[in-house]
């Protein structure tokens, strides 16, 4: 079986870590800033080591979130959804940054 290189990109990314506590429980994050993945960034949840690639387009999608990174309640989605929005760039920014 042959195997084919597709991509191979070393790069200094911003990394972020941010935690927060609300009534549903902790969350902590880290959050991987890149050129690559059209500019979204890698959203990794660090208790559970679910991750996704995510814009705000994305955070508004509660049901994808959920599904994403396994929560159990709409409120706690909900809660989660109300953070990200502050640590994820806006689509516009996204589409800017490759115009």
């Amino acid at each position: 079986m042959e195997s084919y290189d597709l991509y191979d990109v070393t790069e200094d990314a911003k990394v972020r870590f941010v935690g927060f506590a609300v009534n549903e429980g902790r969350y902590d994050f880290g959050i991987v800033y890149s050129d690559q993945f059209f500019g979204k960034p890698l959203v990794i949840c660090m208790q559970t080591g679910h991750s996704a690639l995510l814009d705000s387009s994305d955070i508004d999608d509660l049901d994808y979130l959920q599904k994403k990174f396994h929560l159990r309640t709409l409120t706690e989605t909900i809660e989660v959804a109300s953070f990200l929005e502050g640590v994820v760039p806006l689509s516009q920014m996204l589409e800017e940054s490759y115009e």
